[in-house]
């Protein structure tokens, strides 16, 4: 079976997250990356990202380098802005169908994951949901621990397959 980690990181906690699901589960990863960056600092950033899931915006991606299409198993990553999903990954999720394909879950955030797995699920209609799991804040906060954590739980999604 073929395992894909895609995922969305701005400020880099989903990215080494990403990066630990995927040497765990022995799969590709794929980061995103928009045609434009976020480029404002400090808490104007907060405020332009917020906007950015308010509005429903679906940013330009740049091409990616893996065909999301030949993979059997999905881990999908992305940092809560707003209580919900960072742009993105919102874009790729409008563009490839999950249907009947198994997929996990993982967001990083500073207070919480508010509604962000709902609407994940809400956005990848037909998926076959094995599990989710939030951390906060994994680069500064307890990263050790979070990580294994986070390679518990693909041992814990791998297990359902």
């Amino acid at each position: 079976m073929r395992k894909l980690v895609v995922f969305y990181s701005l400020e880099g906690n989903t990215r080494l997250v990403a990066n630990t699901i995927a040497r765990a589960a022995g799969a590709d990863i794929l980061e995103l990356v928009p045609e434009k960056e976020l480029s404002a600092r400090g808490f104007t950033r907060y405020l332009w990202g917020g906007k950015s899931v308010l509005m429903r915006e679906k940013p330009a991606l740049k091409p990616l380098a893996i065909d999301p299409s030949q993979y059997d198993m999905f881990f999908l990553g992305t940092p809560v802005w707003a209580w919900s999903i960072a742009p993105p990954l919102s874009t790729f999720l409008s563009r490839y169908s999950f249907s009947g394909k198994p997929v996990a879950l993982f967001c990083c955030h500073g207070g919480g994951p508010g509604k962000v797995f709902r609407k994940m699920r809400e956005a990848v209609p037909g998926g076959v949901f094995l599990g989710e799991i939030d951390l906060q804040e994994p680069r500064t906060n307890d990263t050790e621990p979070q990580l294994e954590s986070a390679r518990k739980w693909v041992g814990t999604i791998l297990s359902k397959l």
